[in-house]
């Protein structure tokens, strides 16, 4: 993958004109013009939109020391966490009706930018931006989602980085842990007269707290880094932001049977022992925020994502963790080291993913209607190039016998070019009704191209897809007291078919739902009930997440369906004195997710439970507070068994479905002086591990018990 040519990258943004930032930021032109991008902005924001959403705010993010992702998200209703690793390197993320497997049905941003690799021809987010960097996490659910896309069924998820500090300021924090673990957060930035200035980097280590039986590497390194920079005058914000990272973790897709997992959940067979994810990330943002008069601002956005990963690993081991637990003695003496077995297949997962393009946003403020009109010109690619290595195993250990160029499916390349447009109209119809109207429309194009040789000269088939489709929405917020709003919504959702669709497959579809009432008068609670309608469910087939068919490439039709549910989450601080504080939150989703006709070609019938979707999920958050000084929290989360295929509950669950988990985390805090705070985490409290995840490739635990200490310095 070339690299980005930075002066012809910022030079697009003033010869292009496509869409850019978002509606719920309601950026207008009577108010200050912000250098961060947020589609909520503050916890009350959040508590008032024309919609269901949700906010992990700064404050959370720094008193419950978040370094994984999963864990601060699991505190948020209406979202699935499928765990992978049990150290939140590869996020499985699912938001009401889009389901979790490598987060690829949801809209994943950072600061309001696409961040997945290739968001439209390849969703799957082997990339994730980096949890110790992250200032706050934003998520966005019903109609007013239709604002973001492409994935406009369940839900959005945006992160918010670090933002630029009004005065010269910075923080280190930094923490060890057991297992080797140690993270290190930097950063430093100020203002000084119109301009604005920030860099910053996230440095995390690892030795991993899983064994491998021939021995060897576990762990993780990872190196992020990030600078912005802005320049301000009274009516315009020029922004910039530079972001580099890199990953080295020695992580699988060889999981274990579930005899080795009850009598050790944390080791690792010796055929993994080569298994290594090595990738790096380069984004580009550049943004332009104008007034053009009293009522009308305009932005511009430019932005390229580059990443480029190599993941080294065995191939088709799910094969003998499968006959294993049908009680194949062979295949478990492979997986032992004791049986000795030839041509042992290592393939590079070699990939490089561009994601680029350039938005432009309306608002306009005519009072009682708050318009919002934008348009966005999008590429991304995904080039495949991967060649395996053959093993034999003799005697448990792994011999070279040679290299395999690639040929079939591991030499090709995807495309999509797309187009969207979007117009919204907030209407303020009377003091007490709000109706919220959206629509969008999405022109998807794709194309893949296979090879039959090593130099491309040969094409050895290829495919391609067409796709529009409008997509309308329609919300509202009714006031029927002071502190009860009654909230509801409608749209239609869309997911793309990815570069590997063919000319006749068609994308899935869904009409979506929601209703609830909000509480808000000292305790807040609310109540919401989603359905979402699909006409053609389908799954994004991969390796790390295989379809329910089987296959690890392009999509599977799992015919209609339907997911609803009933979202609650209630909070209030409770004061024992002045000082003496107990803040409690709790939310409580539950889910049925089920296909809703017979479908005589995928071989599913109605009732089958989908895939990745839990039942049941609950988290409570609590703490003893006093003042500033110090703070003793907990957080206990539950998540029921899931599906891994569809149609587990008619099978039986048995080899097809994960466990359900309860588990605590402590964290205390503590002010030492005015600029310094200690702080003690352990996670997982009571040591419970369980099969959280059977894919890729077998039985996997969640993170077992971890201490670690640290502290974070004001400078």
């Amino acid at each position: 993958m070339r690299l980005v040519n930075l002066s012809l990258f910022i030079g697009t943004l003033f010869y292009s004109v496509s869409w850019a930032q978002f509606a719920a930021a309601d950026m207008r032109a009577s108010q200050q013009i912000i250098e961060e991008t947020t589609i909520i902005g503050d916890r009350s924001a959040a508590r008032a939109l024309l919609g269901s959403g949700a906010l992990v705010d700064a404050e959370q993010m720094r008193a419950e020391v978040v370094t994984d992702v999963n864990q601060a998200l699991k505190t948020v209703p209406g979202i699935y966490i499928l765990e992978e690793d049990g150290q939140g390197l590869r996020p499985n993320i699912g938001i009401r009706a889009a389901t979790s497997p490598r987060s690829a049905k949801i809209t994943l941003l950072e600061d309001g930018v696409m961040i997945s690799p290739a968001p439209y021809s390849n969703p799957a987010a082997y990339y994730f931006p980096t949890a110790l960097r992250m200032h706050a996490l934003e998520v966005i659910k019903g109609a007013p989602l239709l604002r973001y896309g492409p994935q406009t069924t369940g839900g959005v998820l945006n992160i918010v980085s670090t933002p630029i500090p009004e005065a010269r300021s910075g923080v280190v924090q930094w923490s060890a842990g057991q297992y080797g673990q140690m993270d290190l957060l930097a950063n430093y930035g100020g203002r000084s007269g119109a301009y604005g200035f920030l860099i910053e980097t996230a440095q995390r280590s690892g030795d991993g707290f899983k064994s491998i039986d021939s021995g060897g590497d576990t762990g993780y390194r990872i190196q992020d880094y990030l600078a912005k920079l802005t320049r301000e005058d009274a009516d315009s914000l020029l922004s910039l932001k530079v972001q580099v990272s890199k990953e080295i973790s020695d992580e699988t897709y060889l999981g274990l049977s579930d005899s080795d997992f009850d009598s050790k959940p944390n080791r690792r067979y010796g055929l993994s022992r080569p298994d290594v994810m090595d990738n790096h990330h380069k984004g580009f943002l550049l943004r332009y925020q104008r007034l053009l008069s009293e009522d009308i601002n305009v932005t511009l956005t430019a932005y390229r994502n580059e990443f480029e990963r190599d993941w080294f690993k065995l191939s088709g081991g799910g094969s003998l963790i499968a006959a294993a637990n049908a009680g194949n003695a062979e295949a478990r003496g492979i997986l032992h080291g004791l049986v000795d077995r030839d041509g042992l297949t290592y393939k590079h997962n070699n990939r490089a993913y561009l994601s680029s393009g350039v938005e432009a946003n309306f608002d306009w403020d005519l009072g009682s209607h708050q318009i919002d009109v934008g348009i966005r010109s999008h590429t991304d690619e995904m080039d495949r190039f991967q060649p395996q290595e053959v093993f034999n195993q003799v005697a448990g250990q792994l011999v070279y016998q040679k290299t395999k160029a690639p040929t079939g499916s591991n030499n090709r390349l995807e495309r999509a070019r797309a187009k969207s447009f979007w117009l919204l109209d907030s209407w303020q119809v009377n003091q007490a009704l709000t109706v919220h109207g959206a629509l969008r429309y999405e022109d998807v194009n794709s194309r893949r191209r296979q090879f039959a040789d090593t130099d491309r000269d040969q094409l050895a088939s290829e495919r391609n897809n067409a796709t529009n489709v409008w997509l309308p929405g329609l919300s509202f917020g009714y006031q029927l007291s002071d502190s009860l709003t009654l909230i509801g919504s409608a749209h239609r959702g869309f997911s793309p078919l990815g570069g590997g669709a063919k000319k006749a497959e068609k994308p899935e579809t869904s009409i979506n739902y929601e209703t609830g009432l909000r509480y808000s008068n000292g305790y807040f609670a609310e109540a919401i009930w989603f359905y979402s309608d699909f006409e053609n469910k389908s799954e994004n087939c991969s390796n790390a997440s295989p379809c329910s068919n089987g296959e690890t490439s392009g999509s599977f039709t799992t015919g209609a369906a339907v997911i609803e549910g009933l979202e609650l989450q209630v909070g209030h601080v409770f004061r024992t004195s002045d000082k003496v504080s107990i803040p409690v939150d709790a939310s409580y989703t539950r889910t049925k997710a089920r296909i809703s006709k017979n479908n005589p070609t995928s071989g599913f019938n109605r009732g089958d439970s989908l895939a990745a979707v839990p039942e049941n999920v609950f988290s409570l958050r609590a703490a003893l507070q006093y003042g500033d000084t110090w703070r003793h929290g907990v957080v206990v989360k539950y998540i029921d068994e899931m599906c891994i295929a569809v149609g587990c509950n008619r099978s039986g669950g048995g080899f097809k479905a994960t466990e359900s988990l309860i588990s605590a985390d402590y964290v205390g805090r503590y002010q030492w002086r005015p600029k310094t705070e200690l702080f003690f985490k352990l996670e997982n409290v009571f040591d419970r591990q369980v099969i959280i995840s059977r894919t890729p490739d077998g039985a996997r635990p969640n993170k077992r018990r971890t201490a670690s200490i640290g502290f974070s310095l004001q400078i």
